[in-house]
Order: C-alpha cells, then structure tokens, then sequence
C-alpha cells in the first residue's frame, strides 16, 4: 500500500504553490500536469519580465494552454523543457478549467495578442531593445514595422523567419544575429513543440536575454490574422473563431486536440481520487 501512495504522491498532490526554478526567486505556481504555472497577474507578469530584462540573465519564459500540455505528454524533451523554464504562464481557458477540476490555484489567462502592447510599452519607456524570432517570412518584420508604428521609440533590433531546423548552419546564423544585436528579450514564435525546444536548447547562448515563446503572436501583430471578437475571447471560446478562419491548420488542434485534453484531466482527476481514497484507508489503517 505505501508503494501506491508514494508512486501517486509526487504525480497529483501538488507541492508547495511557492515553487523555486532554476535556483531562482520562489514564486507562487500552480501545478497542472506536473507543469508550474505562474498565479501572478498579468501586470505583474509584465513587470517582473521587464524588470528581469534589466538583469542580463538568461531568462526562459513559456505558456501553457490546451494544445501545449497535449504535446507536452507525447513530444520527447517538451515536458521538461516547460519544467526548466524560469516562468510559465497561462494561455488558455483549457487549462483554467483543468485548474478547477484538479482543485489547484486558478491562474490568470494571459494571452499575447493582448500583453505584446503592454510589453511594448515597457520596454520602450525601459529602453529595452526586442529580437523578433519566428513565422513565416516576412511577418516578423511586418510585426516589427507595426510595433515600431504604435511605439516609435520601440527598439526592435531585428527579425527574422522560423523557417530552420534546429542544429542547422542556419540556426547558428540565426543566434550570431541575435548576438550581434544584443536584444534583452527575444520573442520565440515558431509554434509548439520546436519553439519551446529551441529555447530550451539555445537560450543559454543568447548573453543573458529573456527568451520568451509566443507562438502566432507576429501573425497577430503583423495583421494577417484577425482576433476574435472580444465576447468569444473573453468566454474561453476563441478557439471558435481561430478554426472557422483556418480550418485546414486548425481542425487537428481543435476537433480532436480539446477532447483529448477534457480526456486527460477527467482521468487525471479519477486517478486523484483512488489516490486520496487509497491514502485515507491506509491512513487509517495505519492508525
């Protein structure tokens, strides 16, 4: 009996919400499939990574949603690569919902197509310079000419596609780039699960930048796809929107990706309770 406790312990009893990461300040996280996601706002999501920007460490943030935590559980390295990260945040009603199911910390949704002008805005009245990295040519440019519309005194330093393989000559070009501009936050777009793994891989060999995935962000910022009206957005059904307009690049992600993920924390949740069930009789017995 104590076998099945300690083998469920670590897997569904969430530790202690304030979490220490890579050997950095603890902060209040909730734990969703073995993932810490941060509790912060989104203000102070923004600001805690201005300020880490001012640090001149390397610095790797990530986001969770539905699609991500399904490809966490199937993609060798994406799993652990979300674990390393310095902060992980909420982009997603999905994992909300997982939140409350499983009885943890509800974090806040904190998606980019809304927190990119917020960060904009840091960053310029900061004097923070900004690498675009990822989608497909030339959308990181157009993104960038956008931002730099809105905020003149921006410093976006440079961009580029996400249209390589990861330890091609290529990327190595990709990373001298970015060195040579000296950004303190790049911005990583090239879609789960390569985004996450290329921070993961190279961030250490970027001179002490906040390296920072963001999936479709430039698509967004760039104008070539349109958000959702902001009552789908706010009732956790942008998905919604996002597959009428790209059905072909969608429908996997969605029509089968979200049951999968409902499958997932509705197992997840069975699995807690024969857990506390078979610790309260062995408590007992015990006793």
């Amino acid at each position: 009996m104590a076998s099945v406790t300690a083998y469920h312990a670590s897997a569904i009893v969430p530790a202690d919400p304030l979490q220490q990461v890579n050997g950095h300040a603890l902060r209040p996280s909730s734990a969703i499939f073995d993932i810490p996601i941060d509790l912060a706002d989104p203000a102070e999501l923004l600001g805690t990574l201005s300020g880490w920007a001012s640090e001149h460490t390397t610095r790797r943030v990530m986001y969770v949603n539905a699609h991500v935590v399904n490809q966490s559980r199937v993609t060798p390295g994406l799993g652990n690569a979300l674990r390393g990260a310095d902060l992980v945040y909420c982009d997603g009603y999905g994992v909300r919902l997982a939140a409350r199911v499983l009885n943890r910390p509800v974090p806040y949704r904190m998606t980019g197509a809304d927190w990119i002008w917020g960060l904009a805005r840091l960053c310029e009245l900061a004097g923070h310079p900004l690498y675009l990295l990822g989608s497909e040519p030339p959308l990181a440019r157009e993104a960038a000419t956008r931002l730099r519309r809105f905020y003149p005194r921006l410093d976006v330093v440079g961009a580029h596609h996400g249209f390589f393989d990861l330890d091609s000559p290529h990327n190595e070009r990709v990373i001298e780039d970015i060195n040579a501009h000296q950004p303190r936050i790049v911005l990583v777009g090239m879609g789960t699960p390569k985004q996450e793994l290329w921070v993961d891989r190279y961030a250490e060999r970027l001179d002490g930048a906040v390296v920072w995935t963001v999936g479709a962000l430039f698509d967004y910022v760039s104008g070539r796809t349109p958000r959702a009206p902001r009552w789908l957005a706010d009732n956790g059904l942008e998905w919604i929107f996002r597959l009428a307009i790209e059905p072909q690049r969608m429908w996997r992600r969605y029509l089968l990706g979200n049951p999968v993920f409902l499958k997932r924390v509705m197992s997840e949740a069975r699995r807690e309770r024969v857990w506390r069930a078979t610790a309260s009789r062995y408590g007992s017995e015990s006793g």
